[in-house]
């Protein structure tokens, strides 16, 4: 997103928060940008609220978009506390925050798909029904936003995609995990066998619908970001094996399903394509070619990296 916002404008002037570490060019394409009109702040949604609304006082952006989320599933079991306190009680209070800054325009909070449980076709109006820790945190602050555009008017846009995916994705994610397994020798694991179905929506399509909804989107809008098509991760995983040259059967063992996993994720995004004239560009087989390339290329310096998720209390 970031290296998006700096190749749509050259008066753009974009400042990121995580609270996590800066990473390098492997995973942040901004990085290859000359950094003059970017800058970056470590600060925690829970711990440095202060220092957090501080900077925004001081950058007062017309513009904030948040990404800031738990978002591992099926650790959320685990720690699902963890999960309210950045999904839910974070949002609330950076939001509750925000209503009261007149230099804010717009407020563009990215949810997920999964807070409808399991679903075919939903619509923006399909009713909230979670199967997770993680998706009921994230419902829990969606609802709450909503009330902040009934009662004050808040300049929020909401959005909701499908599963992304692109080169300098989490590695740990079902596509680079996928390839890098291959690389590696190792098994792919397919939980329950990998019936479960998805839609994958390439990262650049989804940040052209979040630049899109971001200037045209009025407030209290909610736009979904998908693709027309649909697969299963078994056969997802199998097209990756295709394209790489590796047999499927040899190089898959199944195992059990995770708890609450959904039968299927999948939504309509008619909505954004008639209101923000928004399509995505990028067919699943370029955009799997595209991080296999990556992977590739990048093999040794991604082997030095934790190839599984590492949580962060």
């Amino acid at each position: 997103m970031v290296d998006s916002l700096l190749a749509d404008d050259p008066a753009n002037y974009v400042a990121g928060m995580s609270r996590s570490p800066e990473k390098d060019d492997l995973f942040l394409p901004y990085k290859s940008r000359r950094l003059d009109r970017f800058e970056f702040h470590r600060v925690d949604i829970n711990r440095d609220t202060q220092r957090m609304f501080s900077l925004l006082d001081r950058l007062e952006p017309a513009y904030v978009i948040n990404f800031a989320a738990q978002g591992e599933v099926a650790t959320s079991w685990l720690f699902p506390e963890q999960w309210y306190e950045t999904n839910a009680v974070g949002t609330v209070k950076l939001c509750h925050f925000l209503k009261d800054r007149t230099y804010l325009n717009r407020y563009v909070h990215i949810s997920t798909p999964e807070v409808y449980g399991s679903c075919r076709n939903a619509t923006e109006s399909a009713p909230l029904d979670p199967s997770t820790p993680y998706a009921a945190s994230k419902a829990a602050a969606d609802l709450f936003l909503f009330t902040l555009v009934k009662q004050y008017g808040f300049p929020l846009v909401m959005i909701r995609s499908t599963n992304v995916y692109g080169k300098h994705q989490q590695l740990y994610r079902i596509i680079p995990r996928t390839i890098i397994s291959l690389l590696s020798g190792r098994k792919i694991r397919l939980h329950g066998g990998g019936k479960a179905v998805k839609s994958y929506i390439h990262i650049r399509d989804v940040c052209h619908g979040i630049l899109a909804a971001t200037r045209r989107g009025g407030a209290g809008a909610l736009y979904h970001f998908s693709p027309e098509t649909s697969i299963s991760i078994r056969d997802l995983v199998e097209k990756i094996c295709v394209l790489m040259g590796y047999d499927f059967d040899q190089t898959t063992e199944t195992i059990e399903e995770r708890p609450g996993q959904d039968a299927r994720y999948i939504i309509d995004s008619s909505k954004a394509r008639r209101e923000l004239d928004w399509a995505p560009t990028i067919p699943l087989p370029e955009g799997l070619n595209e991080v296999i390339c990556w992977v590739t290329e990048s093999f040794d310096r991604i082997r030095e990296e934790p190839l599984e998720y590492v949580h962060m209390a």
